[in-house]
């Protein structure tokens, strides 16, 4: 029998940082504490090489519960659909009116974070509401 592995989430992207910092404020996550030796992450930086300032960037659940994300420097920018994303959950239990009022409360929460909202996908037989968003940097993910 396979054991549970814990999971990270990377994403690749040209401001670590920047997009680190903005899922944190979306999903409640934090950094980490800074290196043994550094008070500070920014004291970190500069004692590394101009080429490596600023390459990564990392958060955590602090319950420990969700999956640790991972933000990387890549020199190529985002040029199609991501073939994965995250879902959001802010409106489970929510239907109907109830439900779109939540998604439409946390997109106007994100937008002033930086996101941009894209579509609004209704209710139909199978699926309840939810709202496509793009990131910072154009990621996609979903309000659900």
């Amino acid at each position: 029998m396979a054991t549970i592995k814990k999971v990270q989430v990377t994403f690749d992207c040209a401001e670590p940082e920047r997009v680190g910092r903005f899922w944190c404020e979306v999903l409640g996550y934090v950094p980490p504490s800074p290196p043994e030796g550094f008070t500070t992450w920014d004291a970190y930086s500069a004692s590394l090489p101009p080429e490596e300032r600023g390459a990564s960037f990392s958060c955590s659940d602090p319950t420990g519960v969700g999956p640790r994300l991972y933000f990387q420097r890549v020199p190529e920018g985002k040029v199609v659909k991501n073939r994965v994303h995250l879902d959001v959950r802010v409106g489970t239990g929510l239907v109907g009116d109830e439900r779109v009022a939540a998604l439409e409360a946390e997109c106007a929460r994100l937008v002033a974070l930086g996101a941009t909202r894209f579509q609004l996908l209704l209710a139909d037989e199978n699926n309840e509401s939810c709202l496509v968003m793009q990131d910072v940097e154009g990621n996609e993910f979903c309000l659900d």
